[in-house]
């Protein structure tokens, strides 16, 4: 019998120069480290190969799967260098946006994408620094936007540059971005994370990539512009997942909007079993210090509670001193939140949703009564008998006291259901028979730590076996 941290919410963290060695590695994985991102937007090949190796060396030593999340870059759109390391634009003053490369001083400034005097009008807000700096556009004039500076403050190069009230033609795939994807496909990561997602066509051209070169990587769509949520049906629809990326969003639509927003999209996500993340400074004071902020704990907990799959760690384990203290806070606050956790409430809200076909109209059944059923006897633990991973998910959503036991016998699967809120993987040999499979399903639980003798388990399943979104069985069963 395996011991494990029996943590529902998954841990994502991102890997730096803080957590890439492999001893730090195996340390967090202990700590509950679940799935491991990789930022895009730092870093070389090399560099990344090397911390690839050693997140697989680590994972092996603790004996837990290991899951890459590459989060690419996009196109983030940036001014240039500046004469001296930071500037001051004044309140008040005129500064001068220009697509023609040059070196930035207060009254001008290089913005890295050509078509911005194309696609901007007079009136236009503009935001830099991460929103700390407002302009507002008075003229254009060739490749010259002219601006206002209507909230002022120091700025130093290549900061971000938002406009929140116009849908700009930019792409989300950069021409960084295929490479990265390639080396990606090369290095079979396990999920890609596509930045500055604005409609579901973005989602699409991804996804192209990945088919014709074959390769069974789930796509995640970042939500951090104001696009994206006036298209977020039709993006959750397209996705494999979603990631609230908090940080952006939050100044592309006034921050008090975004509690609510990060509810939304948890909540239609849950409806139609697609896994969310929830990202963005969630343990920031971590980064130096070994204590959150109450408010902090209190963010991942409501995170939890409104029914995020998984909480995400970014510069407090990339390059915080605390890397490995940061992943066992969170977990910490994971466990204590999932056993207090309402879950009678997951059935209900989740099965409030418009009537679909009726071959779905099965799975939601099955899936719901499956919860209901090992909820009333009691069982120990829910077995999902799959091919895809669909079966786990449309489990998941329901938020079951129990661990959900995710057996099949596709690797690729296995993994990818680490996303999902209360999955665990378990490699199993292919089966045929109903009879075959529960017999096997019982043994496995019971090598693997799931259950003891006399427990009693709740399967699920498609049948036939190995046909995609099938989910049609319910079997309950004494180890």
């Amino acid at each position: 019998m395996k011991k494990r941290i029996l943590k529902k919410t998954k841990i994502i963290a991102t890997i730096g120069p803080a957590s890439c060695g492999e001893r730090v590695l195996k340390t967090m994985f202990r700590s509950g480290m679940n799935i491991v991102r990789m930022n895009f937007s730092h870093g070389d090949y090399h560099t990344h190969e090397s911390t690839m190796k050693n997140v697989v060396a680590a994972a092996k030593h603790v004996d837990v799967p290991a899951v890459i999340l590459q989060d690419l870059a996009g196109p983030k759109i940036r001014t240039g260098d500046l004469y001296k390391e930071k500037i001051t634009l004044r309140k008040g003053r005129v500064v001068v946006l220009t697509a023609r490369e040059c070196v930035g001083d207060e009254n001008r400034l290089f913005v890295n994408y050509a078509k911005l005097p194309r696609e901007v009008k007079r009136g236009v807000t503009i935001l830099l620094n991460d929103g700390k700096i407002k302009l507002r556009v008075l003229s254009i004039a060739g490749s010259e936007v002219r601006c206002k500076v209507v909230e002022g403050g120091e700025i130093k190069g290549r900061r971000g540059i938002n406009i929140p009230d116009v849908s700009l033609s930019i792409s989300s795939l950069t021409e960084k971005d295929k490479k990265d994807v390639k080396f990606g496909i090369q290095h079979e990561v396990d999920f890609m994370a596509l930045s500055f997602v604005r409609k579901a066509s973005d989602i699409l051209e991804l996804k192209d990539i990945l088919e014709k070169a074959h390769a069974d990587i789930g796509v995640i769509a970042k939500i951090e512009t104001r696009d994206a949520i006036e298209n977020i049906d039709a993006i959750i629809a397209e996705a494999d997942g979603i990631m609230v990326a908090r940080g952006d969003l939050a100044v592309e639509v006034p921050p008090e909007d975004v509690p609510l927003l990060q509810k939304m999209i948890i909540r239609k996500c849950n409806r139609v079993g697609k896994p969310v993340i929830i990202a963005t400074q969630m343990l920031e004071s971590m980064i130096h210090s070994r204590v959150p902020t109450r408010a902090e704990v209190s963010d991942v907990a409501n995170s939890i509670l409104d029914g995020a799959d998984a909480v995400m760690l970014s510069e407090e384990t990339a390059m915080g001193e605390h890397p490995t203290e940061t992943v066992r806070m969170m977990a910490a606050v994971a466990m204590k939140i999932e056993s207090g956790y309402p879950h009678h409430e997951a059935l209900p809200i989740v099965h409030k949703k418009e009537k679909t076909d009726d071959k779905m109209d099965v799975v939601d059944a099955i899936s719901r009564y499956v919860v209901s059923t090992a909820y009333d006897i009691n069982a120990r633990s829910i077995v999902a008998l799959t091919e895809s991973g669909f079966t786990a998910r449309m489990i998941s959503r329901y938020r079951a006291q129990q661990l959900i036991v995710v057996m099949s016998p596709n690797e690729r699967t296995l993994k990818r259901s680490m996303l999902s809120f209360g999955c665990y993987p378990v490699k199993i040999k292919a089966f045929k028979y109903v009879g075959e499979a529960a017999e096997r399903v019982r043994r496995t639980v019971e090598r693997e730590g799931f259950a003891k003798k006399k427990d009693t388990i709740v399967i699920s399943a498609g049948v036939p076996f190995g046909k995609f979104g099938s989910t049609n069985t319910i079997m309950v069963r004494e180890v």
